[in-house]
Protein backbone atom coordinates (compact mmCIF):
# COMPACT_ATOMS: atom_id res chain seq x y z
CA UNK A 1 0.00 0.00 0.00
CA UNK A 2 2.53 2.50 -1.05
CA UNK A 3 2.48 4.96 -3.84
CA UNK A 4 3.32 2.47 -5.98
CA UNK A 5 -0.97 6.36 -3.81
CA UNK A 6 0.99 0.27 -5.35
CA UNK A 7 -1.01 3.76 -5.40
CA UNK A 8 -0.11 1.01 -8.85
CA UNK A 9 -3.04 3.44 -7.70
CA UNK A 10 -4.85 1.66 -9.63
CA UNK A 11 -4.87 3.99 -12.49
CA UNK A 12 -4.98 0.86 -14.59
CA UNK A 13 -8.69 0.40 -14.01
CA UNK A 14 -9.34 3.90 -15.27
CA UNK A 15 -6.99 3.43 -18.20
CA UNK A 16 -8.66 0.23 -19.26
CA UNK A 17 -12.01 1.94 -19.26
CA UNK A 18 -10.70 5.00 -21.07
CA UNK A 19 -8.93 3.09 -23.81
CA UNK A 20 -11.76 0.61 -24.17
CA UNK A 21 -14.34 3.35 -24.62
CA UNK A 22 -12.13 5.35 -26.94
CA UNK A 23 -11.30 2.53 -29.31
CA UNK A 24 -14.73 1.38 -30.35
CA UNK A 25 -14.90 -0.47 -33.66
CA UNK A 26 -15.98 1.37 -36.80
CA UNK A 27 -19.42 0.48 -38.11
CA UNK A 28 -18.00 -1.54 -41.02
CA UNK A 29 -16.35 -4.10 -38.74
CA UNK A 30 -18.40 -7.28 -38.67
CA UNK A 31 -18.83 -9.18 -35.36
CA UNK A 32 -16.01 -11.62 -34.74
CA UNK A 33 -13.81 -10.19 -37.49
CA UNK A 34 -11.78 -7.95 -35.19
CA UNK A 35 -9.49 -8.93 -32.32
CA UNK A 36 -8.79 -6.53 -29.46
CA UNK A 37 -6.18 -6.75 -26.73
CA UNK A 38 -5.43 -4.28 -23.94
CA UNK A 39 -2.12 -4.42 -22.10
CA UNK A 40 1.41 -3.12 -21.68
CA UNK A 41 4.07 -2.98 -24.38
CA UNK A 42 6.74 -5.60 -23.64
CA UNK A 43 9.04 -5.10 -26.65
CA UNK A 44 9.14 -3.10 -29.88
CA UNK A 45 10.86 -3.90 -33.19
CA UNK A 46 10.50 -2.87 -36.83
CA UNK A 47 6.87 -3.43 -37.84
CA UNK A 48 6.27 -5.71 -34.83
CA UNK A 49 5.80 -5.53 -31.06
CA UNK A 50 4.92 -7.81 -28.17
CA UNK A 51 2.03 -6.89 -25.89
CA UNK A 52 1.66 -8.24 -22.38
CA UNK A 53 -2.13 -8.24 -21.94
CA UNK A 54 -3.90 -7.68 -18.65
CA UNK A 55 -4.85 -11.35 -18.78
CA UNK A 56 -3.66 -14.29 -20.84
CA UNK A 57 -0.43 -15.01 -22.72
CA UNK A 58 1.75 -12.46 -24.51
CA UNK A 59 0.47 -11.31 -27.91
CA UNK A 60 2.65 -10.93 -31.00
CA UNK A 61 1.51 -7.88 -32.97
CA UNK A 62 2.39 -7.26 -36.62
CA UNK A 63 1.63 -3.83 -38.02
CA UNK A 64 -0.25 -3.73 -41.31
CA UNK A 65 0.81 -1.21 -43.94
CA UNK A 66 -2.32 0.84 -43.22
CA UNK A 67 -1.96 0.75 -39.43
CA UNK A 68 -3.09 3.87 -37.58
CA UNK A 69 -1.27 4.72 -34.32
CA UNK A 70 -2.90 7.24 -31.99
CA UNK A 71 -1.72 8.72 -28.70
CA UNK A 72 -4.50 9.22 -26.14
CA UNK A 73 -4.09 11.13 -22.89
CA UNK A 74 -5.02 9.24 -19.68
CA UNK A 75 -8.63 9.87 -18.76
CA UNK A 76 -9.73 10.71 -22.30
CA UNK A 77 -12.44 8.55 -23.86
CA UNK A 78 -12.88 10.16 -27.28
CA UNK A 79 -10.52 9.41 -30.16
CA UNK A 80 -11.21 12.91 -31.49
CA UNK A 81 -8.80 14.15 -28.82
CA UNK A 82 -6.08 11.64 -29.81
CA UNK A 83 -3.02 12.66 -31.83
CA UNK A 84 -1.14 10.62 -34.49
CA UNK A 85 2.20 9.06 -33.54
CA UNK A 86 4.76 6.71 -35.08
CA UNK A 87 5.94 3.27 -34.00
CA UNK A 88 9.30 4.84 -33.18
CA UNK A 89 7.61 6.83 -30.41
CA UNK A 90 6.16 3.70 -28.76
CA UNK A 91 8.22 2.52 -25.78
CA UNK A 92 8.30 -0.48 -23.48
CA UNK A 93 5.92 0.15 -20.57
CA UNK A 94 3.37 2.14 -22.58
CA UNK A 95 -0.25 1.11 -22.27
CA UNK A 96 -1.85 0.04 -25.54
CA UNK A 97 -5.05 -1.21 -27.10
CA UNK A 98 -4.38 -3.28 -30.22
CA UNK A 99 -7.15 -3.79 -32.74
CA UNK A 100 -6.88 -5.85 -35.90
CA UNK A 101 -7.21 -9.18 -37.61
CA UNK A 102 -6.67 -12.27 -35.43
CA UNK A 103 -3.76 -14.51 -36.46
CA UNK A 104 -2.35 -17.81 -35.31
CA UNK A 105 -0.87 -18.52 -31.88
CA UNK A 106 -2.12 -15.44 -30.05
CA UNK A 107 -1.08 -13.00 -32.75
CA UNK A 108 -2.81 -9.98 -34.26
CA UNK A 109 -2.23 -8.12 -37.53
CA UNK A 110 -2.93 -4.64 -36.22
CA UNK A 111 -5.00 -2.10 -38.10
CA UNK A 112 -4.94 0.41 -35.22
CA UNK A 113 -3.03 1.02 -32.00
CA UNK A 114 -4.28 3.34 -29.27
CA UNK A 115 -1.41 4.25 -26.94
CA UNK A 116 -1.19 5.84 -23.51
CA UNK A 117 2.40 6.83 -22.88
CA UNK A 118 3.96 5.64 -19.63
CA UNK A 119 5.21 9.19 -18.98
CA UNK A 120 1.67 10.56 -19.42
CA UNK A 121 0.35 7.99 -16.96
CA UNK A 122 3.05 8.89 -14.41
CA UNK A 123 2.24 12.58 -14.79
CA UNK A 124 -1.45 11.92 -14.27
CA UNK A 125 -0.69 9.80 -11.21
CA UNK A 126 1.41 12.59 -9.71
CA UNK A 127 -1.32 15.12 -10.40
CA UNK A 128 -3.86 12.87 -8.71
CA UNK A 129 -1.61 12.38 -5.69
CA UNK A 130 -1.05 16.11 -5.38
CA UNK A 131 -4.77 16.81 -5.63
CA UNK A 132 -5.67 14.21 -3.00
CA UNK A 133 -3.05 15.76 -0.73
CA UNK A 134 -4.44 19.25 -1.32
CA UNK A 135 -8.17 18.57 -1.30
CA UNK A 136 -8.48 15.22 0.47
CA UNK A 137 -9.32 14.33 4.06
CA UNK A 138 -10.28 11.15 5.83
CA UNK A 139 -10.89 9.29 9.04
CA UNK A 140 -13.48 7.05 10.68
CA UNK A 141 -17.16 7.19 9.69
CA UNK A 142 -19.17 8.19 12.77
CA UNK A 143 -22.58 8.87 11.19
CA UNK A 144 -24.36 8.48 7.84
CA UNK A 145 -27.51 10.21 6.58
CA UNK A 146 -28.37 8.34 3.40
CA UNK A 147 -31.36 10.58 2.69
CA UNK A 148 -29.21 13.71 2.43
CA UNK A 149 -26.02 11.92 1.33
CA UNK A 150 -24.10 13.40 4.28
CA UNK A 151 -21.36 11.37 5.98
CA UNK A 152 -19.74 12.47 9.25
CA UNK A 153 -16.08 11.48 9.50
CA UNK A 154 -14.00 11.66 12.70
CA UNK A 155 -10.57 12.97 11.70
CA UNK A 156 -9.42 12.90 15.36
CA UNK A 157 -11.32 11.98 18.52
CA UNK A 158 -12.31 15.64 18.93
CA UNK A 159 -12.59 16.87 15.33
CA UNK A 160 -15.01 15.77 12.63
CA UNK A 161 -15.82 16.85 9.09
CA UNK A 162 -18.98 16.49 7.04
CA UNK A 163 -18.61 14.79 3.66
CA UNK A 164 -21.41 15.95 1.38
CA UNK A 165 -22.10 13.50 -1.45
CA UNK A 166 -24.34 13.89 -4.48
CA UNK A 167 -25.38 11.95 -7.57
CA UNK A 168 -22.16 13.17 -9.22
CA UNK A 169 -19.93 11.73 -6.46
CA UNK A 170 -17.87 8.70 -7.48
CA UNK A 171 -17.76 5.90 -4.89
CA UNK A 172 -15.09 3.21 -4.60
CA UNK A 173 -14.91 0.39 -2.08
CA UNK A 174 -11.67 -1.19 -0.88
CA UNK A 175 -11.31 -4.95 -1.06
CA UNK A 176 -11.57 -6.59 2.42
CA UNK A 177 -7.94 -7.74 2.18
CA UNK A 178 -6.29 -4.81 0.40
CA UNK A 179 -6.05 -1.04 0.36
CA UNK A 180 -4.50 -0.92 -3.09
CA UNK A 181 -6.57 1.34 -5.27
CA UNK A 182 -6.15 -1.19 -8.08
CA UNK A 183 -8.12 -3.71 -6.03
CA UNK A 184 -10.96 -1.30 -5.24
CA UNK A 185 -14.36 -1.83 -6.83
CA UNK A 186 -17.08 0.60 -7.80
CA UNK A 187 -19.23 1.21 -4.73
CA UNK A 188 -22.31 2.99 -3.48
CA UNK A 189 -23.27 5.19 -0.55
CA UNK A 190 -25.36 2.35 0.88
CA UNK A 191 -22.23 0.20 1.35
CA UNK A 192 -20.62 2.64 3.78
CA UNK A 193 -21.11 1.79 7.46
CA UNK A 194 -20.37 3.45 10.78
CA UNK A 195 -16.82 2.53 11.79
CA UNK A 196 -15.59 2.29 8.21
CA UNK A 197 -12.46 4.12 7.15
CA UNK A 198 -13.12 6.72 4.49
CA UNK A 199 -11.27 9.31 2.47
CA UNK A 200 -12.92 11.97 0.32
CA UNK A 201 -11.66 14.46 -2.23
CA UNK A 202 -13.36 17.73 -3.11
CA UNK A 203 -13.65 21.42 -2.32
CA UNK A 204 -13.87 22.41 1.33
CA UNK A 205 -16.17 24.97 2.86
CA UNK A 206 -14.59 28.21 4.11
CA UNK A 207 -14.40 26.87 7.69
CA UNK A 208 -12.90 23.57 6.49
CA UNK A 209 -15.59 21.49 8.20
CA UNK A 210 -17.40 20.28 5.07
CA UNK A 211 -16.21 18.71 1.83
CA UNK A 212 -18.29 18.63 -1.34
CA UNK A 213 -17.10 15.18 -2.36
CA UNK A 214 -16.16 14.48 -5.95
CA UNK A 215 -14.73 11.08 -5.01
CA UNK A 216 -15.09 8.86 -1.95
CA UNK A 217 -13.19 5.67 -1.19
CA UNK A 218 -14.07 3.58 1.85
CA UNK A 219 -13.50 0.20 3.44
CA UNK A 220 -14.03 -1.92 6.52
CA UNK A 221 -10.85 -2.91 8.32
CA UNK A 222 -9.80 -4.12 11.75
CA UNK A 223 -7.95 -2.01 14.30
CA UNK A 224 -5.52 -3.62 16.75
CA UNK A 225 -3.71 -1.78 19.55
CA UNK A 226 -1.53 -3.39 22.19
CA UNK A 227 1.86 -4.90 22.90
CA UNK A 228 3.81 -7.59 21.06
CA UNK A 229 3.96 -10.82 23.07
CA UNK A 230 6.00 -12.84 20.55
CA UNK A 231 7.69 -12.59 17.15
CA UNK A 232 8.12 -15.46 14.68
CA UNK A 233 10.59 -14.16 12.10
CA UNK A 234 10.57 -17.44 10.18
CA UNK A 235 6.85 -17.22 9.48
CA UNK A 236 6.76 -13.40 9.40
CA UNK A 237 4.15 -13.18 12.15
CA UNK A 238 3.74 -11.38 15.44
CA UNK A 239 1.35 -12.07 18.29
CA UNK A 240 -0.21 -8.96 19.80
CA UNK A 241 -2.14 -8.59 23.07
CA UNK A 242 -4.98 -6.51 21.70
CA UNK A 243 -6.42 -4.11 24.27
CA UNK A 244 -9.39 -3.42 22.00
CA UNK A 245 -10.54 -7.04 21.60
CA UNK A 246 -9.01 -8.07 24.95
CA UNK A 247 -7.35 -11.13 23.46
CA UNK A 248 -4.20 -12.15 21.61
CA UNK A 249 -4.16 -11.84 17.82
CA UNK A 250 -1.79 -13.47 15.32
CA UNK A 251 -0.76 -10.88 12.73
CA UNK A 252 0.92 -11.77 9.44
CA UNK A 253 3.48 -9.34 7.98
CA UNK A 254 3.89 -9.52 4.21
CA UNK A 255 5.66 -7.57 1.47
CA UNK A 256 2.75 -5.13 1.20
CA UNK A 257 2.54 -4.39 4.93
CA UNK A 258 3.57 -0.81 5.61
CA UNK A 259 5.46 -0.40 8.89
CA UNK A 260 6.64 2.78 10.58
CA UNK A 261 7.72 3.94 14.02
CA UNK A 262 7.06 7.24 15.77
CA UNK A 263 9.97 9.17 17.25
CA UNK A 264 9.44 9.80 21.00
CA UNK A 265 8.87 13.60 20.66
CA UNK A 266 6.15 13.09 18.08
CA UNK A 267 4.52 10.29 20.07
CA UNK A 268 4.40 12.58 23.13
CA UNK A 269 2.75 15.37 21.15
CA UNK A 270 0.13 13.05 19.73
CA UNK A 271 -0.52 11.70 23.22
CA UNK A 272 -1.15 15.30 24.31
CA UNK A 273 -3.71 15.60 21.55
CA UNK A 274 -5.55 12.56 22.87
CA UNK A 275 -5.48 13.97 26.39
CA UNK A 276 -6.95 17.22 25.11
CA UNK A 277 -4.04 19.28 26.37
CA UNK A 278 -3.64 22.91 25.41
CA UNK A 279 -1.01 22.13 22.81
CA UNK A 280 -2.74 18.96 21.65
CA UNK A 281 -5.90 20.93 20.97
CA UNK A 282 -3.97 22.73 18.27
CA UNK A 283 -3.19 19.55 16.43
CA UNK A 284 0.20 19.04 18.04
CA UNK A 285 1.53 22.56 17.43
CA UNK A 286 4.67 23.47 19.28
CA UNK A 287 4.88 26.07 22.00
CA UNK A 288 7.06 29.21 22.00
CA UNK A 289 10.71 28.38 21.50
CA UNK A 290 10.04 24.69 20.86
CA UNK A 291 11.10 23.02 17.61
CA UNK A 292 8.48 21.04 15.68
CA UNK A 293 8.22 17.39 16.64
CA UNK A 294 10.15 15.11 14.33
CA UNK A 295 8.04 14.26 11.32
CA UNK A 296 5.40 16.87 12.12
CA UNK A 297 4.52 19.69 9.74
CA UNK A 298 4.95 23.31 10.67
CA UNK A 299 1.90 24.79 12.34
CA UNK A 300 -0.63 25.96 9.81
CA UNK A 301 1.07 24.22 6.90
CA UNK A 302 -1.14 23.29 3.99
CA UNK A 303 -0.36 19.60 4.34
CA UNK A 304 -0.85 19.30 8.04
CA UNK A 305 -3.46 21.85 9.04
CA UNK A 306 -2.98 23.46 12.42
CA UNK A 307 -4.10 26.64 14.14
CA UNK A 308 -3.69 28.91 11.13
CA UNK A 309 -5.73 26.61 8.89
CA UNK A 310 -8.48 26.17 11.49
CA UNK A 311 -8.28 22.37 11.55
CA UNK A 312 -6.01 19.67 12.98
CA UNK A 313 -3.26 18.06 10.94
CA UNK A 314 -4.00 15.28 8.50
CA UNK A 315 -2.39 12.25 10.13
CA UNK A 316 -2.34 10.29 6.90
CA UNK A 317 0.00 12.89 5.48
CA UNK A 318 2.12 13.32 8.61
CA UNK A 319 2.70 9.63 9.25
CA UNK A 320 3.32 8.80 5.60
CA UNK A 321 6.54 10.85 5.85
CA UNK A 322 7.97 8.75 8.69
CA UNK A 323 10.75 6.33 7.62
CA UNK A 324 9.76 2.69 7.32
CA UNK A 325 10.88 -0.18 9.54
CA UNK A 326 11.01 -3.96 9.11
CA UNK A 327 10.02 -6.95 11.22
CA UNK A 328 13.62 -7.10 12.49
CA UNK A 329 13.15 -3.65 14.08
CA UNK A 330 10.34 -4.88 16.33
CA UNK A 331 10.88 -6.38 19.78
CA UNK A 332 8.82 -8.23 22.36
CA UNK A 333 6.73 -5.85 24.52
CA UNK A 334 6.82 -3.06 21.89
CA UNK A 335 3.56 -1.10 21.76
CA UNK A 336 1.99 -1.11 18.31
CA UNK A 337 -1.14 0.05 16.53
CA UNK A 338 -2.13 -1.95 13.45
CA UNK A 339 -4.72 -1.75 10.70
CA UNK A 340 -5.35 -5.26 9.37
CA UNK A 341 -7.57 -7.22 7.05
CA UNK A 342 -10.82 -8.38 8.60
CA UNK A 343 -9.90 -12.05 8.58
CA UNK A 344 -12.25 -14.79 9.76
CA UNK A 345 -12.99 -16.10 13.21
CA UNK A 346 -9.95 -17.82 14.66
CA UNK A 347 -7.70 -17.04 11.70
CA UNK A 348 -4.64 -14.85 11.46
CA UNK A 349 -5.02 -11.38 10.02
CA UNK A 350 -2.64 -9.58 7.66
CA UNK A 351 -1.12 -6.24 8.62
CA UNK A 352 -1.91 -3.43 6.21
CA UNK A 353 -0.22 -0.77 8.31
CA UNK A 354 1.73 -1.05 11.57
CA UNK A 355 2.82 1.88 13.70
CA UNK A 356 5.35 1.41 16.50
CA UNK A 357 6.58 3.77 19.19
CA UNK A 358 3.05 4.38 20.41
CA UNK A 359 3.56 3.75 24.15
CA UNK A 360 2.65 7.35 25.18
CA UNK A 361 -0.45 7.24 22.97
CA UNK A 362 -1.79 4.02 24.48
CA UNK A 363 -1.07 5.40 27.94
CA UNK A 364 -3.10 8.50 27.07
CA UNK A 365 -5.93 6.32 25.76
CA UNK A 366 -5.79 3.15 27.89
CA UNK A 367 -8.85 1.55 26.26
CA UNK A 368 -7.36 2.16 22.83
CA UNK A 369 -10.60 3.34 21.24
CA UNK A 370 -9.74 7.02 20.83
CA UNK A 371 -6.23 6.11 19.69
CA UNK A 372 -7.68 3.82 17.04
CA UNK A 373 -9.98 6.60 15.87
CA UNK A 374 -6.99 8.88 15.51
CA UNK A 375 -4.75 6.53 13.56
CA UNK A 376 -6.71 3.72 11.97
CA UNK A 377 -7.13 5.40 8.62
CA UNK A 378 -3.74 7.02 8.48
CA UNK A 379 -2.59 5.75 5.12
CA UNK A 380 -5.49 3.96 3.53
CA UNK A 381 -5.08 5.79 0.36
CA UNK A 382 -1.56 4.93 -0.49
CA UNK A 383 -3.73 3.22 -2.91
CA UNK A 384 -1.55 3.73 -6.12
CA UNK A 385 -0.87 6.36 -8.73
CA UNK A 386 -4.36 7.77 -8.67
CA UNK A 387 -5.16 6.70 -5.21
CA UNK A 388 -5.73 8.84 -2.14
CA UNK A 389 -2.87 9.25 0.30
Amino acid sequence: MNCTWKWKLGVWLALAMSIGLAAQSPAQDSPGAVARKLGTVKSVATKTLVLKPDSGPDVSVTLSDEVRILRLAPGQTDLKSATPMTLGEVQVGDRMLVRGKPGDNDSIVASSLVVMKQADVAQKQQHERDDWQKRGAGGIVSAIDTASGMITVAVTPTYSIAVKTSKETGFLRYSPDSVNFADAQKGTLDQIKTGDQLRARGNRSSDGKEIAAEEVISGTFRNIAGTISSIDAGNSTITVKDILAKKSVLVKINANSQMRKLAPPMAQRLAQLLKGGAQGGQGGATGPGQPPAEGAPAAGSAAGGGPQSGRPPDFQQILSRIPGITLADLQKDDAVMIVTTQGTAGSEVTAITLLGGVDPILTAAPNGSSAAALFSGWNLGNSGGDAPQ
